[in-house]
């Protein structure tokens, strides 16, 4: 039967919050049709039929989730999967909400319905994420349940699978503009080239792709669950700098310490800086930040590495005594060892803290002054990473802008500020 327009809403695309925003991402193609609507207004339209029923959560207007609906256990294993990792206050609504959907309470809630309905002749592989999931990784019908944040040209929409036995099966991240397409290929080839340590090595356990390409015009990488039993990390607790080197030296033996100038680093550092020059104004103070950062540091002796490039708290747990690190998206080569500390003090005081730029700065000249003695860091060296590293994240943050995700205001133009000061200096 056809439903009437005052039970069905007009498609959710078209809207300009965060369900907009995301269902955008996760259903690009317009060859499946989405609808709000009431549970008993499910129906589909002759001609159609309905491939997945999400439950809205709270509700349209204020959505923060999107629930998998028909089977019970799966509705509930999706806000309860993983809630160690959370805050308190986090952790204890997702238990309530949890609780609910297990026992049948948010299937009688008057939550609006988010129905996904495709032609009768039409593959929904093709137009359904996670009809594509489930095929191509090839373990039967998959579950998908994501969270709903404002519009933000940075972020990417994370589906959590699951299968009918409410069993994690893995994260699908989704690049849907230049920026997120760009990082989620970067996870992709960085999992697919990290290290497998042994059972004894201070290497973080990094989850395996299980598959990456592209679909419907987005960027996507599939990886493997975290272990079921992960716990978060503190961030009060003392930065984990025995696995923090293992990730700088690829688990083996330390490098052969060279200087600034002439380093792999800086002629990166340099090129970026010019293609920056080139695309925006201010690509002109990063240009001039590299010469002084050469001028000051170009005889600096400094050990190269690898780094994870979002070495922080919330990218962080523990399994069975050993460390676990995720999201590897700005993760590269030949960076000076330090950089992973000094992001780690500079993101916990922007974000857990909510601090300005100064502040963040501060806090990371704080963590490498602090810590970098053990990682064999002397006070030249130890000013070096963090001059280096505030050059490294503008120049990221323009990456990002440039992609399309624009300026974090947060960090420009504020950072190229601190940056001139310091090295002015």
């Amino acid at each position: 039967m056809t439903v009437s327009p005052d039970v069905r809403s007009a498609d959710p695309r078209e809207r300009q919050d965060g369900l907009g925003w995301v269902t955008r991402a996760v259903f690009p193609g317009r060859g499946a049709r989405l609808s709000i609507g009431s549970r008993s207004a499910s129906a589909p339209d002759p001609g159609w039929r309905t491939v997945a029923r999400y439950a809205v959560v709270p509700s349209a207007a204020r959505a923060r989730f999107l629930l998998p609906l028909g089977r019970r256990r799966v509705t509930a294993a999706s806000v309860l999967a993983y809630n160690a990792l959370r805050p308190p206050k986090v952790r204890a609504a997702r238990a309530a909400l949890g609780t609910a959907a297990r026992l049948g309470v948010l299937e009688l809630a008057r939550m609006p319905v988010l129905i996904v309905s495709v032609p009768d002749d039409a593959d929904p592989t093709e137009l359904v994420l996670a009809e594509h999931l489930s095929a191509a990784l090839g373990r039967g019908p998959l579950y998908g349940a994501f969270g709903v944040r404002a519009p933000d040209p940075n972020h990417k929409p994370t589906l959590q699978l699951f299968d009918a036995d409410r069993r994690p099966r893995g994260y699908a991240k989704i690049g849907w503009n230049g920026a997120t397409r760009a990082l989620v290929r970067a996870e992709a080839a960085a999992l697919h080239e990290l290290p497998r340590p042994g059972a004894t090595s201070d290497y973080p356990l990094v989850p395996r792709v299980l598959m990456h390409g592209d679909w419907a015009g987005q960027a996507l990488a599939v990886v493997e669950p975290l272990p079921p039993d992960v716990r978060g990390v503190d961030p009060a607790e003392p930065p984990r700098l025995a696995a923090l080197l293992a990730v700088a030296r690829r688990g083996g033996a330390p490098g052969t310490p060279r200087e600034l100038a002439g380093s792999p680093f800086l002629g990166r550092l340099s090129d970026l800086a010019t293609k920056a020059a080139e695309a925006v104004d201010a690509g002109a103070r990063a240009v001039h930040a590299v010469r002084r950062l050469t001028e000051r540091h170009g005889a600096t002796l400094a050990e190269f590495g690898d780094w994870h490039g979002d070495w922080v708290p919330w990218n962080l747990g523990t399994h069975a005594g050993r460390l676990v690190a995720w999201d590897w998206e700005h993760s590269g080569p030949h960076a000076p060892i330090g950089f992973d500390l000094a992001h780690q003090g500079f993101q916990c005081a922007l974000i857990l803290r909510s601090g300005p730029v100064p502040d963040a700065v501060r806090a990371a000249d704080d963590l490498v002054g602090r810590y970098g003695e053990q990682l064999g860091l002397g006070p030249d060296q130890r000013r070096f990473v963090v001059d280096a590293y505030l050059i490294e994240m503008w120049l990221r943050t323009w990456r990002l802008a440039d992609g399309g995700a624009g300026w974090n205001r947060a960090l420009h133009p504020a950072l190229l500020d601190v940056i001139e000061d310091r090295l002015s200096r």
